[in-house]
């Protein structure tokens, strides 16, 4: 298994090129399981996840082309075609490797009427419960029925539309029922629905494949049911927790980067917190300055759903106030085990201290290098960040977390002063 090594204590410079969005990107491969003509998206970034879910894709029978895949290009160009579904059962075997899996749920039930999808796995950061999924789906008209370890989705002549109300905001139910409504019979309202980005770069790429949604951008969702969709050629967003950690890395080593695709439109709840603990935030013509400025100070931050702080911030937010003035707080309102990575920056010399759901973060003078192990994606990147700011070596084990979901990353770093390497761990 891969590590990674840092000598710490360079100041980052330079420009880094922001990757096409993760977690828009398996929202929107599913969406090729709605229509027999090829769905083709562009800016699709290099991650096993994404790797994994073709995979699963060619498992129902869709064919994948995927184009851009030389050394200097960072997009890729993904082509897949469900001329003919040829299973509507999603494996155990790949599905337990990532949790957006189950976002096939959705739309082999509209294209094929049943569905039948082992119990998703992924990062291991909370309880992430599927019942809001399966509601919305029989809100939709589905019968399911959960059996040992997975779920089986059935709507005999086609779901007929509906209405469901989330009672929290869920934005991988949001996904799932959205991407069903829109071959059903009828018309669908999804209330309290999700506004994450992702979700309405989800609504604009079904758009262009000829469906009929109402409220993009809201929380109220109308959908008009449509017999077809059709092929069509949508663009990647650029991955607004890439460009917040990578904003991270050039404050915590008193740097100065451009990220260059970053869309502030989408990062404004990162943003606000970067320039609250004295980080400055200019946009350019290209994307986003991020600039150190005259040290960092303590600040309080708080997860919550869109428009609010992405819990995938949290972690690399924390690791950029280890060297702060003063206290911080960081408080987890969206999953309860999303602190891992606090005993392994402890490790390094911070001082962190976790009481339920909020954890008080003292600055320190200085991190030092360490033996650190990942626990999950973004802890993995919270350890990194550590490291490109600590005195001495720090060596980063089970990075496989962080294939999973940064693109090129040592590559990134290394263009903009940073002493990184990937070693094979024998």
């Amino acid at each position: 298994m891969d590590q990674i090594v840092i000598r710490g204590g360079r100041r980052l410079n330079g420009r880094i090129q922001i990757s096409g969005a993760k977690n828009a990107a398996l929202t929107l491969m599913p969406c090729a399981l709605l229509t027999h003509e090829p769905l083709t998206l562009r800016n699709l970034p290099r991650l096993a996840d994404v790797d994994t879910f073709g995979h699963l894709l060619n498992n129902h029978g869709l064919s994948t082309t995927i184009e851009g895949t030389s050394p200097e290009e960072f997009g890729r160009v993904m082509t897949v075609r469900a001329n003919r579904i040829t299973s509507t059962v999603a494996p155990f075997d790949i599905v337990r490797k990532i949790r957006a899996s189950f976002l096939v749920l959705g739309p082999l039930l509209a294209r094929a009427g049943e569905a039948t999808v082992w119990l998703p796995g992924g990062d291991a950061i909370g309880g992430r419960p599927i019942d809001l999924h399966l509601q919305a789906l029989q809100a939709l008209g589905a019968s399911i029925e959960v059996a040992a370890g997975y779920i089986k989705a059935t709507a005999k002549g086609g779901l007929g539309g509906g209405r469901y109300r989330f009672p929290i905001v869920s934005v991988g139910a949001t996904e799932n029922a959205l991407m069903a409504a829109v071959l059903a019979r009828g018309s669908s309202c999804l209330e309290n629905a999700a506004r994450e980005p992702e979700i309405i770069d989800l609504c604009k790429c079904l758009v262009a494949m000829g469906a009929r949604i109402d409220g993009i951008g809201t929380d109220r969702l109308e959908i008009e049911g449509v017999p077809h969709l059709h092929g069509a050629t949508y663009t990647v967003m650029p991955d607004r927790i890439e460009a917040g950690s990578y904003a991270c890395a050039a404050a915590i080593t008193g740097g100065e980067v451009e990220l260059v695709g970053a869309d502030a439109g989408d990062m404004g709840a990162t943003i606000d917190a970067l320039r609250a603990a004295g980080v400055m935030v200019t946009a350019t013509r290209d994307g986003l300055k991020v600039a150190s400025g005259d040290g960092l100070r303590g600040i309080e931050i708080e997860t919550a759903p869109y428009p609010g702080l992405a819990t995938d911030m949290q972690a690399q937010l924390m690791a950029m106030l280890l060297l702060a003035r003063g206290r911080s707080r960081v408080t987890e309102t969206i999953f309860e085990n999303r602190f891992r990575h606090v005993p392994e920056l402890v490790r390094m010399g911070a001082d962190i201290t976790v009481s339920g759901r909020s954890a008080l973060v003292n600055g320190v003078a200085a991190l030092h290098g360490a033996p650190v192990v990942a626990t999950d994606l973004r802890a993995s990147m919270s350890l990194v960040l550590a490291g490109l700011a600590a005195h001495g070596e720090t060596v980063v084990s089970r990075i496989y977390h962080l294939d999973r979901g940064y693109d090129r990353l040592e590559e990134k770093l290394q263009a903009v002063g940073a002493d990184i390497r990937r070693i094979a761990d024998d």
